[in-house]
């Protein structure tokens, strides 16, 4: 069978732009004889739709785009993911469905029977999961059609099982003779290879080939890889679509002599620290694309951080849309003043300088009576991250370019960022990126031959190497570092992951790590007293587990003692 994988990028709640994109798609597998052509799920309206599924119009608009498509189905048959209408008088009023479109109708309906409901997944608000597994025939044979989740419960692999069917051994069970899956499946680091490895066994534990198509793109916080695939009934690899662009591939797949491999075009895909800069610039790029945003602006610090993210929004956006401003204040040293502007230049980006020195004395001046008698610290500090906040507002205000933060998940975990401040700003680009993965990352952008950023003549690395090798500081004092308050970032990072993403316990982590105990103890406290800021952080794009934002649901007013002491003293 001829099968085309069109893994599309659909802006979310576009209707008219998403099925333009198909149509499109369509078209060319037909002109390249393609018997049937495989979409991502709810491809109509772009994943996640979120509280779009709520409004009446969007439901109508879907109903008219996937009738308009079937009918330009007339030399191939489509599988197209849409939101459906439950027709039963009982449960949600949704499906989660794909349409199988062919002869210019609407030829099948299948409906998506598991419904994730964790992490960053809230589809049980809008869906009524499908309850049967039918199979579709096309040219005699039989397809398994399914839809993201409904392959991720393989008793194998997946430790804990989320649900009590299998739709695939229902399909398999039933006659199948090739999974079709549709899926819309964020990027998460390392989760490519499992992704691989669930797809070889399903298909080598039925001998069926299987055929994966996912979505690509950037829709809010989340981000999509692609990696579409068909797999044959052996577990091997016949087709690997690109990752973070969008691809068509058309490829002849066996169902008769279903090991064998008739064609083959493999995109490897990227390791991990290279496919964490492309799903961040991915993540960058469309969400000002989708909102609207031509140009960026970011402060530059000189510091690791917000080289990282310049190279990230020039990669993006180009380096003539993309504008960072130096705010020195009495305590920023001639370093870190030099390596922003350096690292502009070597970026070919524009770069201000704008010292906060007059509106930090102002502003001491004025609050020096409501202070009176109380010793400097902390207040006095954050007033110049908060007049940095002010310019660089001003800036997005003026010219309608989008503010990207720049701090990191470590600095965001334990609150070492201020409200009003760094955190001003439309999206946060480095939030879910430890501060070990920024140096990582960094090491890797300078890196020759890794990264398209470096100058034409190959010979000066993006980032200013006293950037990436000097103590990391706030310089909101003198002599200030962060390890003056904080672990080493070694040890913080392996903190953060193991109770932010794993939930583990404080005790657990002190015996795993060998960490001191009241280092561990002040830390979690701090992660779980600053919640309150990452409420109003900006959306964060999301490359780990579980990151910081709509996927982590945290209570702000809570008094949960991780170490239990409280209970022990009431109770013994």
């Amino acid at each position: 069978m001829r099968i085309a994988l069109a893994q599309i990028n659909p802006t979310v709640g576009d209707i008219a732009y998403n099925t333009q994109l198909i149509r499109s798609a369509i078209e060319r597998a037909s002109e390249q004889s393609a018997e049937l052509v495989v979409f991502p799920e709810l491809a109509i309206t772009g994943y996640p739709p979120k509280d779009l599924l709520l409004k009446p119009e969007v439901l109508r608009q879907s109903e008219r785009a996937i009738n308009y498509l079937a009918t330009r189905c007339t030399s191939t048959t489509a599988v197209i993911g849409y939101p459906c209408l439950n027709e039963g008088s009982t449960g949600r009023s949704l499906l989660n469905a794909a349409a199988v479109c062919s002869e210019g109708r609407i030829f099948a309906r299948h409906a998506k029977s598991l419904l994730p409901t964790y992490d960053v997944f809230d589809e049980s608000r809008y869906f009524e999961p499908g309850d049967e597994a039918a199979l579709t025939e096309l040219n005699g044979k039989k397809l398994g059609i399914s839809i993201c989740e409904d392959l991720w419960n393989d008793r194998e692999l997946v430790p804990r099982q989320l649900y009590h069917d299998n739709p695939i051994e229902k399909l398999a069970s039933h006659g199948a003779d090739i999974f079709v899956n549709c899926s819309a499946s964020p990027f998460v680091v390392g989760k490519h290879d499992f992704r691989m490895q669930l797809f070889r066994n399903a298909a080598r534990k039925h001998h069926l080939p299987l055929v994966y198509v996912n979505q690509v793109g950037g829709n809010d916080e989340l981000i999509f890889d692609g990696n579409s695939c068909v797999i044959d009934a052996s577990g091997n690899v016949i087709v690997q679509a690109k990752d973070f662009e969008e691809d068509l591939v058309v490829v002849d797949v066996a169902l008769e002599a279903r090991s064998s491999k008739l064609e083959a075009r493999i995109s490897e895909p990227r390791d991990s620290i290279a496919a964490v800069y492309e799903a961040l610039v991915l993540g960058l790029r469309d969400y000002c694309r989708k909102c609207g945003f031509k140009t960026a602006v970011l402060g530059l610090s000189g510091g690791i951080d917000s080289a990282v993210c310049a190279c990230i929004a020039v990669a993006a956006l180009g380096a003539e849309n993309v504008t960072g401003i130096s705010m020195p204040s009495r305590y920023s040293s001639d370093g870190s003043k030099s390596d922003a502007h350096l690292l502009a230049e070597n970026l070919g980006m524009a770069c201000h300088t704008v010292p906060i020195e007059p509106a930090h004395d102002a502003m001491e001046q004025m609050v020096q009576p409501l202070f009176e008698g109380h010793e400097p610290g902390l207040a006095e500090e954050n007033i110049q991250a908060r007049l940095r906040g002010v310019l660089l507002m001003a800036y997005s205000n003026k010219f309608g370019s989008l503010l990207v933060t720049t701090g990191n998940k470590s600095e965001m975990a334990v609150g070492y960022c201020t409200l009003y401040g760094d955190m001003n700003g439309g999206l946060a680009i480095l939030a879910d990126v430890p501060k070990m993965m920024v140096y990582e990352l960094s090491r890797w952008i300078n890196t020759p031959g890794s990264c398209p950023l470096w100058d034409s003549s190959g010979a000066k690395p993006p980032i200013p190497i006293d950037s990436i090798t000097k103590p990391p500081s706030a310089e909101l004092r003198p002599d200030q570092t962060d390890q003056d308050s904080l672990p080493p970032y070694e040890l913080l990072d392996q903190i953060v992951e193991r109770y932010v993403e794993r939930e583990q316990s404080w005790r657990r982590i002190v015996d795993e790590t060998g960490a001191d105990a009241e280092d561990v103890q002040r830390i979690v406290q701090l992660i779980d007293r600053n919640e309150y800021k990452r409420k109003q952080a900006a959306p964060v794009l999301k490359i780990t587990g579980r990151a910081f934002g709509f996927g982590r649901r945290m209570p702000i007013a809570q008094r949960f003692d991780p170490s239990g002491a409280a209970l022990s003293d009431l109770i013994g």
